[in-house]
């Protein structure tokens, strides 16, 4: 393909993407969120002044990629029809990252579900296997944390209970960050480890799994209401390594919703006001996937099936002996760099998940 050609397609997938961006609707937003920012009552409620804030950063962080993305197709378009031989190598790099730009931002355009560009909360729980287990889950948090780094993603993890040798029982971090919720919600499943174990005198090969839950942050008060007399609140002290690290307050927070039985806590934080708040935004996360998986239920009922994943179906497969291979059993999608997985490398296993799903 000749390289004005190459441009021109590379024009025609953006104005494609533009579309499905909705760039005319995106500019109506951007202005009514610019006009709200500069309102002088904005800040009279914080909490609202923080989401407007949010929102309008990150709409106008999408709006001006998008419109930088064009720019670039145009400016090369117009170089390539010079036909100057000097510039034909730097061109031809041009327009490759203009294609591999294009590509990054093609799944972000088509994720459109009601919760897909928000925040989303994440539990990782060890599963059956010991010690193995809690180390597996511990890789895993490690995984999701560098992954979110590698994205830009600010994390904070709100609750922690370790092993008794090493690893982790459970974790929950909060991501915060666009399509947070929407890339994450390809991880929620069994994940199953393959390997050497490192707390086996003989050294033999273990399985050990993991299970990997992904919720919607809660941003908006309309989406969930909860009545206070549906929870119970427990204190108690947050538990430590001993000595000067244990707590000698009440600190930790347990919250129960008693309509539907779920249970959630929060110790990491040494204020319990702050554990509270911590455990309200997951208790209102895991209601809204409660809402959710219902109706997906009922409508699955309607249609006359429903296939519920239970906890010994695994997702993926991450072997590290005697061969090294990652595995999405619902794509069948492999990596070979097992190394780079583990460190947070994740975008083809998501990708590959959520383009099927989109486009089933």
């Amino acid at each position: 393909m000749r390289l004005s050609n190459a441009c021109t397609a590379c024009n025609s997938e953006s104005k494609i993407y533009w579309c499905a961006f909705d760039f005319a609707g995106r500019e109506v937003q951007l202005a009514s969120l610019e006009q709200a920012a500069e309102d002088p009552g904005l800040w009279s409620n914080p909490d609202q002044a923080q989401r407007t804030m949010q929102q309008l950063s990150r709409l106008r962080q999408g709006v001006d990629g998008w419109r930088q993305l064009r720019q670039r197709a145009a400016d090369a378009i117009e170089l390539a029809g010079l036909e100057d031989a000097g510039l034909l190598a730097g061109l031809q790099s041009e327009a490759e990252a203009i294609e591999a730009e294009v590509a990054r931002r093609e799944l972000t355009a088509l994720l459109s579900g009601p919760y897909d560009r928000d925040d989303a909360i994440l539990n990782i729980h060890a599963g059956a296997g010991g010690t193995d287990s809690q180390d597996w889950a511990q890789m895993l948090q490690r995984m999701y944390l560098r992954w979110a780094d590698r994205r830009g993603h600010k994390t904070e993890v709100l609750d922690l209970s370790e092993g008794e040798e090493a690893g982790v029982k459970s974790v929950t971090i909060a991501v915060d960050g666009e399509f947070a919720y929407g890339y994450l919600r390809a991880e929620r499943g069994v994940h199953r480890l393959v390997r050497l174990s490192a707390f086996d005198s003989a050294h033999r090969r273990h399985t050990s799994f993991a299970l990997v839950e992904v919720y919607p942050q809660v941003e908006r008060d309309a989406d969930l209401i909860i009545n206070p007399t549906d929870l119970r609140v427990d204190t108690f002290r947050s538990a430590g390594a001993g000595g000067q690290n244990v707590q000698k307050n009440e600190t930790a927070i347990r919250i129960t919703h008693v309509p539907t039985g779920i249970v959630v806590s929060c110790q990491n934080e040494r204020s319990q006001t702050q554990n509270r708040e911590n455990a309200m935004r997951v208790l209102k996360a895991r209601l809204l996937d409660l809402q959710r998986q219902q109706q997906e239920e009922e409508l699955a009922r309607l249609k006359g099936a429903h296939v519920k994943a239970e906890w010994g179906s695994q997702i993926r497969s991450y072997v590290l002996h005697p061969y090294q291979m990652v595995k999405d059993h619902r794509t069948g999608y492999e990596e070979t760099n097992t190394a780079a997985v583990l460190d947070g490398d994740l975008d083809g296993l998501m990708e590959s998940f959520l383009r099927e799903t989109i486009q089933a």
